[in-house]
């Protein structure tokens, strides 16, 4: 459908008072964000005076074109990740870097887990499986927590953020038409040196200037039973089935000598394809294979699916403001005020993301806002992948900057670590704001190049 002819100046003041009737609701009056999101969309539809019917064409098709990108990937991944979880995956992956690393070198093992796990595994589950060895490590070494848990947090934080087929960089990309393995590729080079310098450079640092204990319900923890873990080849095997499917099959598009299996790679590195083949695969090898009965594997799948419900329809929303947005034309008057500017559209992405990240606090409803924004924007489809790729590693470095105390894991980092709230800004806040800086200033090199 193609954008009605508004007039530009009551278009910008109806995105404005929209986007602030959006940013009240969440933060005064604390409505969930897809509430939210809905009432302030329509409220700029109306106030830019678009017709009625265009308003409800919006809304539906900000709701089917979203969802139809990304459900069964959110669905697939949110079980693929639940077996990963209870099976000791993650576990086995810690445990077996931190020996290989020694402890000296554990702060970079628990960063490179950290990574590695979040991309299967939502961020809070992650932490609250592996910072029990963070803790053991602290007591084993008598360093601060902070040596260990703050590259722990950095290599969470990048998994979740950057790399797919963890939902955020998977809605962005949907939103933006590119193709997966461009934002893997992208989102692997972004998050790896993010990791370096948010984790292990930065973990040094707060371990030596802040003495945190660990809790003092731990002091006496066992240790790990590895006997009873899955081995760490099997998990990282797993693991990968997804990531080489969909890598293999954007190399394949571009490459002339793989045409011939072109056809067949793309159809395997299909995401949703691909991830269900890992889901699958990890069912038979780390469920059945390790006691699990068809009726507890069944279980654990079904209660992972509990939390996709509002991380889909908080995406389903943002893509209602996309549409919002692009069909009343605002998108067109955006997209020319920052050509004038002259800004790099990766800066316009990243900027936008931050502001509604330091605002709302939430890192889902930044991503979706951030892109619904962009993606509204007219020439995006002009961009290469590799450009688009990178735009989607700025909205999610974006998305990752300044966590405070509108963030829910501000509270739970203060929590589970133990410190006051003064600390917890100098620690996990700085973390945050150097991984996505970090990795935004990676995806702006890149697309230098683009």
């Amino acid at each position: 459908m193609d954008a009605v002819a508004l007039n530009p100046t009551r278009l910008v003041i109806a995105a404005i008072v929209g986007l602030i009737i959006l940013l009240v609701l969440i933060i005064k009056f604390n409505i969930q964000a897809m509430i939210a999101i809905l009432i302030g969309a329509l409220a700029i539809g109306l106030m830019a005076g678009m017709p009625f019917e265009q308003i409800v064409t919006a809304v539906n098709d900000g709701i089917g074109n979203t969802l139809k990108g990304i459900a069964l990937l959110v669905g697939l991944g949110s079980m693929f990740g639940a077996i990963l979880e209870t099976s000791g995956g993650a576990q086995s992956i810690a445990v077996t870097m931190v020996k290989k690393f020694g402890d000296e070198k554990a702060a970079w093992a628990l960063g490179i887990t950290g990574l590695v796990i979040a991309m299967p595994v939502f961020f809070d589950a992650g932490l609250i499986i592996l910072i029990p060895l963070a803790f053991s490590l602290a007591k084993r070494t008598r360093r601060s927590s902070l040596f260990y848990v703050i590259p722990l947090l950095a290599g969470l934080a990048v998994g979740h953020a950057f790399i797919p087929p963890t939902p955020g960089p998977v809605l962005v990309a949907t939103m933006l038409n590119v193709e997966l393995g461009w934002v893997i590729l992208v989102g692997i080079f972004c998050g790896t040196v993010a990791m370096i310098v948010a984790g292990p450079v930065w973990g040094a640092i707060c371990g030596k200037k802040f003495n945190i204990a660990i809790p003092e319900h731990l002091a006496n923890q066992e240790d790990f039973d590895e006997s009873k873990l899955p081995k760490f080849g099997t998990i990282v095997g797993i693991i990968l089935i997804p990531l080489v499917l969909i890598i293999l099959d954007s190399i394949a598009g571009v490459v002339p000598a793989m045409a011939s299996i072109q056809p067949i790679l793309g159809f395997l590195g299909e995401p949703f394809v691909a991830l269900l083949i890992a889901t699958v695969v990890a069912m038979f090898i780390l469920g059945y294979k390790h006691g699990y009965t068809n009726k507890e594997l069944e279980n654990v799948m079904t209660k992972s699916l509990e939390p996709t419900g509002m991380i889909l329809l908080v995406t389903a929303s943002g893509g209602v403001l996309r549409y919002m947005l692009q069909y009343s034309g605002l998108g067109d008057v955006i997209g020319n005020a920052v050509s004038s500017a002259a800004l790099p559209m990766v800066v316009v992405a990243f900027v936008v993301a931050a502001l509604v990240r330091i605002s709302v606090g939430s890192a889902t409803v930044a991503m979706t806002m951030a892109a619904g924004i962009i993606a509204a924007m007219p020439g995006i489809a002009d961009f290469s992948p590799l450009y688009l790729a990178c735009i989607t590693a700025a909205v999610a470095g974006g998305s990752t900057v300044c966590s405070h105390f509108n963030d829910s894991g501000f509270w739970l980092v203060k929590s589970l670590v133990g410190m006051d709230e003064k600390t917890t800004l100098k620690t996990w806040t700085i973390m945050e704001t150097l991984v996505g800086g970090t990795g935004f200033l990676v995806a702006l090199i890149i697309s230098f190049f683009a």
